[in-house]
């Protein structure tokens, strides 16, 4: 039996969703029912309520071989980094005490980093706190920026016709559908066929810049000339608390990005096993049709 956190999110979704195909008994966590229906009408149990309840964590789990386990994002949350270790330290208990064996985490890239990364030191944290459980083979996910990261741009476009933030535009960065990590991860919890503790490498298709996404999506959108611009931490600061961020998330966002842009999360080669197949111009079918939603 499979348990998974974040289901109905853009990863669990698809996870959920093949281990059912497979005949897999499946129980799901999710905050919210009708978000979850479309799954539980599929046949997948649901246990409703948050990951940071160590009950209900642990009545879920209760004789599951495998867990997905990811951390939630709250944007309101007052200290990010003790947001993330509430869930990750929940969701660790649970599965020590009900002797998990198997569990393949959505971590990031940069989750190598000890401190000073913002937004991802809790993935960081919560990589080492799987890792100490006694039994518990772990599999890390570590994916490259999200292509759907680009979908927070729609509304900047249609106000102010450009993309933006502060990551340099000509920073090379490997990119990535969360159709292809739901696959991937889908794969391996189907196999367990990992042992100790391990990461993984998620890389995409290829590497591509700002400069270079924002003509991609432009174009989808009969916008070719789509321009990118970098903006200021302080700048990016201010308007993304102006669109509900906590002090502390935007804080942690920036100076994850300012490791971003050292080029101290991004370091590794490609190979075989870390590349995956969507490419941004399959995704931008994605991205116009949010753009004319």
């Amino acid at each position: 039996m499979y348990a998974i956190t974040g289901a109905t999110g853009n990863t669990g979704k698809g996870i959920t969703s093949t281990l059912l195909a497979a005949g897999k008994e499946v129980r799901i966590i999710s905050r919210d029912a009708e978000k979850a229906k479309e799954l539980t009408d599929k046949g997948a149990e649901l246990f409703q309520g948050s990951t940071d309840d160590v009950e209900l964590l642990k009545k879920t789990f209760d004789g599951a071989t495998a867990v997905y386990a990811m951390l939630p994002f709250n944007m309101q949350a007052e200290d990010y980094t003790a947001f993330q270790q509430k869930h990750s330290s929940a969701i660790a208990e649970a599965m020590a005490a009900c002797k998990v064996k198997y569990v393949v985490s959505l971590s990031s890239q940069g989750a190598h980093l000890e401190s000073g990364s913002g937004v991802v030191l809790g993935l960081h944290n919560m990589e080492q706190s799987f890792n100490r459980i006694e039994g518990l083979n772990t599999l890390h996910l570590r994916p490259g920026y999200f292509m759907e990261n680009t979908l927070g741009m729609v509304g900047l476009i249609k106000e102010a016709g450009i993309m933006g933030s502060p990551i340099k535009g000509d920073l090379s960065m490997p990119v990535i559908a969360t159709k292809d990590i739901a696959d991937y991860a889908a794969k391996r919890l189907l196999a367990l066929d990992f042992k100790g503790h391990n990461f993984q490498d998620l890389l995409g298709a290829r590497n591509e810049t700002y400069f270079e996404m924002a003509k991609v999506c432009g174009g989808s959108i009969g916008k070719k000339d789509l321009n990118y611009v970098e903006f200021a931490y302080e700048d990016f600061k201010s308007a993304f608390m102006g669109m509900g961020a906590s002090e502390s998330v935007a804080d942690n966002m920036n100076e994850f990005i300012e490791r971003l842009n050292a080029g101290e999360v991004f370091i590794l080669e490609r190979n075989i096993e870390n590349t995956t197949s969507t490419t941004i111009e399959e995704f931008v079918h994605t991205f116009s049709y949010v753009y004319n939603m």
